[in-house]
């Protein structure tokens, strides 16, 4: 059976696959990258109708990063997923706490998930920064009270927790939120690849030289 087998000729031909599901979404250019690599992690066209991006969300994160600014994420799964090398060259570097004892501890003290415990220890840090959310959506709860209550203001978050419990309620209260850019998926769908892939896009736009 012949197949392809070079790296960027897959991600090519991927890309071609997909653009005639974006076609009558009337994307800007932008958009179209960064939808384009949310439906490739996924390996499905059915996000293509419920992905959301904030008008002002790939402005705010490509500012963000250029400037050097970090990267915080609810697992260690969107961590690794995330292009760190890329993110270097930019001057920021990544971080997650979740599997910290430390984090285990306060969770247990406060009787909340270690994902809630660590976006709360990170604090004033996350001012200015990207935050990448692919599997808890306690973790976006969390920022968004962060948000609300405590003037907490990243430059963009992206959102995308997966599952049946509290992901698609989390996910429609950062899009109804009125003060932080936002990229997410409606609904159930999502996961740490997703997450990761939107945080790469963004920085692909930057630059894309591998």
């Amino acid at each position: 059976m012949d197949f392809i087998k070079k790296p960027m000729d897959i991600e090519v031909r991927s890309m071609e696959i997909i653009a005639p599901y974006l076609a009558e979404l009337h994307l800007t250019e932008e958009a179209v990258k960064v939808y384009s690599r949310i439906i490739h992690a996924a390996g499905d066209v059915e996000y293509a109708p419920i992905i959301r991006i904030h008008p002002e969300a790939i402005a705010a994160a490509k500012k963000a990063l250029q400037s050097g600014c970090n990267i915080y994420t609810d697992v260690e799964m969107v961590r690794t997923g995330i292009n760190k090398r890329k993110l270097a060259s930019f001057g920021g570097q990544v971080f997650c706490r979740v599997a910290e004892a430390e984090i285990a501890e306060i969770a247990k003290n406060k009787g909340i998930t270690r994902s809630m415990a660590a976006m709360r220890s990170f604090g004033s840090e996350l001012n200015g920064a990207v935050i990448a959310i692919g599997n808890a959506p306690t973790a976006l709860f969390e920022v968004l009270r962060m948000v609300r209550e405590e003037g907490l203001r990243p430059a963009a978050i992206i959102g995308i927790p997966v599952g049946f419990v509290g992901a698609a309620d989390s996910k429609a209260e950062l899009a109804a939120n009125e003060e932080i850019p936002y990229i997410t998926v409606e609904g159930t769908k999502g996961g740490s690849p997703v997450a990761a892939a939107a945080v790469n896009a963004i920085m692909y736009i930057i630059d894309n030289s591998r």
